[in-house]
This record gives C-alpha cells, structure tokens and sequence, in this order.
C-alpha cells in the first residue's frame, strides 16, 4: 500500500531475489518513462523501495506521482507482488 509521507508517496516492494526486482525495476523505468516521471527508488538485492512527488511542482505529492504508483502497481501485479 503506497503511503503519503514527508511530501512523497512511498512503497517498498519485496522480490524473492535479485533478479526478479530487477526485472520489475526494468519494467517500471519503462512506465516512468512512458509517463515522463522520473522517480527516486533505492533497490537493495530482493528489496525496492520508492519515493514518488513532483520536483517541478515544488516536491510535492501531484497526479503525476498517482498516476506512476497505479502503473508501478499494475506491474508488480503482473510479477506477483501484491
């Protein structure tokens, strides 16, 4: 569950191991780029972990940062994280 914390939507997402999370990671950045956000995101081998908001609206929390955590949620699905 994304959560609205220190202006930024956040989320950590747990993989079985380091391939799997880069593969979801490779699949987001191509959704972030498909929607022209970049997000800040630390992988740590199994682990993802995201701070989404807006620089250009003063670092905070838009549409912008809603809409990329719903695609980052629809891929996870697709690789079996709920």
């Amino acid at each position: 569950m994304w959560t609205e914390h220190d202006n930024s939507l956040t989320r950590t997402f747990n993989f079985a191991d380091f391939n799997a999370a880069f593969a979801f990671m490779t699949e987001v950045a191509a959704e972030a780029a498909r929607l022209d956000h970049h997000p800040w995101w630390a992988n740590e081998y199994g682990r993802v972990e995201f701070r989404l908001r807006t620089h250009g609206a003063g670092n905070t929390v838009t549409g912008r940062d809603h809409r990329l955590a719903a695609a980052i949620e629809a891929v996870a699905k697709r690789h079996g994280v709920a």
